[in-house]
């Protein structure tokens, strides 16, 4: 076979993609040639455990899928507002929708929280690492490999085309032939992997490796919401891991689960993807509550109110996540009884839910707020996150439902809850904890302006689409041609692009703090405001994290280690430190089976059976391999931790 047999050809658009694609490509590759730098991406990144470098690079790939979506959200915007122009074919627009749903998800909202948790949990609990800090990194490789398979689809092969829900019988191998499909369910399962191993090993280090008499309750509440998104992901992604098995079994070895022939079920596919899927929302809502919470108490200058309270809301909604995701389908024919059943079920979320707003009212109440960037896109989240979640139980309602089902209501609706909720998150926490992750605070004033442009856009952007729905138009509709809809559609387009331009100011943020912003020379960064043990480190936190590990008894143990005059290094107790080494078998393991996965793909078993078989050995060599790490000296302790401290 020739290589431009599986090259996407034909699209003008595509052909600028590759050829930016190549110039980045080659860009690299002279920085990484002439500052010879190659020796230090192996030594310093490609072969870490170190949880937060490990961190950084999921955030880095988030940011980069960020990106990559919002491209694809606003060439969806452009053909909706302007249909006559011919700027997307039909079938190009299947593809950009299925892959911003997809990429957005999965390859975006979860690696930037799951990049968040990497950095700050250890440091929340006393730890110095993770409990398996090689599976840490083979869970990222897992996920960048992954990734990498899904998005060179567009331009190797084609993407898929059949919505990031991928029902069947339509992903089948009859109604989707090609790989576009074949992309999809591998790129996931290789990036699911990662996922259920980063929950497992999460769980394990925030109940074994908690500083010395921290119990839960005396937990910072990021930390514990990272503990219930863990529990959501050890028991939904098997869901989907199996799901994902089955369909590739059924498109690539010819097996009939989830079609008529054959006697399979395509309604079970739904039944599978939902049953994943509605947790999968709280996997990335719960952690994002948590970096609200921390930022709020912070800028409040206050104790989070009602602490327990909202430990136990987390909980029960996690438990509801798993009883309701008929709701994805109440128009499918289960009946009144079963869609009155999962309606209920469906409501009562919106009670813990609604406790944690009050919650962080009452935080708020009488408290002297600090209006920093982090803030900003907090108290943006809670009346933007309350509108999601009134017009969410107006679709939970099952007779409601079948008017608002599949129409731009649920779009509008769907995108207040993950924009508002897990995307402002996403850039609160970044621009929180940016000083522990690179030594300097991002730039206050780009940072609002940011912040207005991405926040006003995202209203107007999404509001109108509610009004889009009620008038009757669906979602994934290719041309909106109707009179009454286009004015909307192009107040809609403009959002977006304010949006769009509130990332490119946030991006040269990064690039303008970076050059200019001053250097931070104490681990409190937020004018001494800290409250939790991330911040009693020095900045940049050095990669044993603590010399001396404090003794914990309550929540918000920063504040009163303050008031007693007391750091995290106590010089007399400083003893020799055990830390992992460094290893590139992540590395290489993973892009063997990502590899394996590309061959599946294409159906080249040969390619397949070879990446496996050498996935396999890595595995084995793992086994024999019996280094046990090293121990950091207390000279290079202290001597590390004098220089940060100006001793």
């Amino acid at each position: 076979m020739h290589i431009t047999d599986i090259l996407v050809t034909g699209e003008p658009i595509i052909y600028g993609a590759m050829v930016s694609m190549a110039l980045v490509g080659l860009a690299l590759l002279f920085i990484l040639t002439y500052f010879k730098k190659w020796k230090w991406l192996w030594s310093e990144w490609l072969t870490t455990v170190d949880h937060k470098k490990i961190g950084v690079m999921y955030i880095l790939s988030a940011l980069l899928m960020l990106f990559r979506g919002g491209v694809d959200a606003m060439m969806m915007r452009v053909q909706l507002a302007f249909p006559d122009l011919g700027f997307l074919n039909s079938q190009h627009y299947n593809e950009i929708f299925t892959t911003h749903g997809t990429i957005m998800i999965i390859f975006m909202a979860m690696p930037f929280l799951i990049g968040l948790m990497n950095i700050i949990v250890p440091l929340q609990i006393g730890a110095r690492d993770f409990a398996f800090p090689y599976l840490n990194a083979l869970s990222f490789w897992s996920f960048f490999f992954g990734m990498a398979l899904f998005n060179i689809s567009f331009v190797i092969g084609g993407s898929p085309d059949a919505g990031w829900t991928s029902y069947t019988p339509l992903s089948g191998a009859a109604m989707s032939p090609g790989p576009g499909q074949n992309f999809y369910l591998m790129g996931l399962q290789l990036s699911g992997i990662g996922t259920l191993a980063t929950g497992i090993n999460l769980m394990v280090t925030i109940l074994k490796m908690r500083a010395p008499s921290m119990k839960l309750f005396h937990m910072p509440i990021f930390t514990w919401s990272t503990l219930v998104t863990c529990f959501i992901i050890v028991f939904a992604f098997p869901i989907l891991t199996v799901a994902l098995a089955l369909l590739t079994i059924d498109r690539v070895f010819g097996a009939q689960f989830f079609t008529l022939t054959g006697e399979g079920l395509p309604m079970m596919w739904a039944n599978l993807f939902w049953m994943w899927g509605h947790p999968e929302v709280y996997i990335v809502i719960l952690p994002a509550f948590g970096i609200f919470s921390e930022v709020i108490a912070t800028f409040a200058k206050k104790r989070l109110f009602g602490y327990h309270v909202m430990v136990w809301s987390m909980i029960v909604i996690a438990l509801l996540s798993f009883l309701v995701w008929v709701h994805h389908f109440f128009t499918m024919g289960a009946g009144a009884f079963v869609n009155s059943v999962f309606s209920v079920s469906t409501m009562l979320i919106a009670v813990p839910t609604g406790v944690k707003i009050f919650n962080w009212l009452a935080t708020l109440y009488k408290s002297k707020i600090e209006f920093t960037v982090p803030m900003l896109w907090s108290l943006a989240f809670i009346p933007s996150f309350i509108l999601g979640g009134v017009t969410g139980v107006m679709l939970g309602m099952a007779a409601a439902d079948f008017q608002f089902h599949n129409s731009y209501f649920l779009i509008a609706h769907f995108h207040y809850v993950l924009i508002a909720g897990t995307v402002f998150a996403c850039f609160a926490g970044l621009v929180f904890w940016y000083p522990k992750m690179f030594g300097h605070k991002m730039n206050e004033r780009l940072g609002k302006w940011a912040f207005w442009l991405f926040f006003f856009g995202f209203h107007v952007c999404f509001f109108p689409q509610y009004f889009l729905g009620l008038d009757g138009m669906p979602r994934r509709l290719f041309i909106t041609n109707v009179a009454e809809w286009l004015p909307l559609n192009v107040i809609s387009t403009i959002g977006a692009f304010g949006m769009g331009l509130g990332f490119i100011v946030f991006v040269y943020n990064v690039y303008y703090s970076f050059r200019y912003s001053e250097r931070e020379t104490t681990g409190d960064s937020w004018n001494g405001n800290g409250r939790t043990l991330e911040w009693a480190t020095t900045t940049p936190v050095p990669y044993y994290n603590f010399a001396t590990v404090p003794y914990v008894d309550e929540i918000d143990p920063y504040i009163r280690m303050k008031e007693e005059g007391k750091t995290t290094f106590e010089e007399d107790k400083v003893k020799p430190i055990h830390m992992p080494s460094y290893t590139g078998q992540p590395f290489i393991m993973m892009a063997l089976l990502g590899l394996a996965s590309f061959g599946l793909v294409f159906e080249w078993m040969y390619v397949a059976v070879f990446g496996l078989i050498g996935a396999v050995f890595m595995m084995i060599r793992r086994s024999f391999d019996y280094d046990d790490g090293y121990y950091v000296p207390v000279e290079e302790i202290k001597r590390t931790e004098k220089k940060a401290r100006g001793l």
